[in-house]
């Protein structure tokens, strides 16, 4: 596991790693005044990503999933077994962290991870979840997966496999959906120009960007209907 960069703002402690062979970024989030910590996709190295933020002098309090496929949580894929959830819950201080999901992805989650359900707390377009002072907003953001979410505080936004650095997520997977990934990418869109957005891989010249970056940039930002969007992607 490599740290790619640290962001600190105001009371914002966040902090990119990248890990695994396909280009995963995890991510600690903290209030740096509180010492409380949340830790995102922690698949590949969860152990060494768990007690990183220890280390960091942070408490983590819940993990967060960007959504629900192995390279983010864990479990078995192509006949590997990824770590994840199930790896994490083996550490005493972690045994009991409640972890944040969408509603439409907690059957996956606990299919591949075991998960206890009664651990599962359920993220919801528009209802934000607090992190000691800090308020971080959920956009519900489906397409690339049914439960797909985007976190965002003090102009940094988290954007899990929706939106890359030039690039976007597949909508080839089960439970992929090329009109609602048009939709969710509008959205994006219509972010502030200036939101720093940090992705699920790091596939792209630089391992973050800006929405403003990306509406130059990424070509799969400019088709502006669904007509068009559906042409690009070969679904004539």
């Amino acid at each position: 596991m490599q740290s790619i960069q640290v962001i600190e703002t105001g009371n914002l402690y966040l902090e990119q790693f990248a890990s695994g062979p396909m280009g995963n970024c995890l991510y600690l989030m903290a209030d740096s005044s509180t010492k409380q910590a949340f830790i995102f996709d922690p698949a590949f190295e969860p152990v060494e990503f768990f007690q990183t933020a220890q280390q960091r002098g942070f408490t983590v309090d819940a993990v967060v999933c960007t959504h629900a496929h192995q390279d983010h949580i864990g479990g078995e894929l192509f006949g590997t077994t990824i770590p994840g959830l199930r790896e994490l819950r083996e550490l005493p201080d972690a045994a009991n962290l409640p972890v944040y999901i969408h509603s439409a992805e907690v059957d996956y989650l606990v299919d591949k991870t075991g998960q206890p359900q009664d651990s599962l707390r359920i993220l919801e377009d528009g209802k934000p979840l607090t992190l000691g002072t800090l308020k971080i907003d959920i956009m519900h953001l489906p397409g690339h997966s049914p439960g797909g979410c985007a976190f965002s505080t003090n102009g940094h936004m988290i954007t899990g496999d929706t939106l890359f650095v030039q690039g976007v997520g597949r909508i080839d997977l089960p439970g992929s959906d090329t009109a609602a990934m048009f939709h969710s990418l509008a959205r994006l869109k219509g972010c502030a120009p200036s939101t720093n957005i940090y992705p699920g891989h790091n596939y792209g010249p630089a391992p973050s960007s800006t929405i403003e970056q990306e509406l130059q940039l990424n070509a799969y930002l400019r088709p502006s209907s669904l007509e068009q969007w559906q042409v690009m992607m070969g679904q004539f």
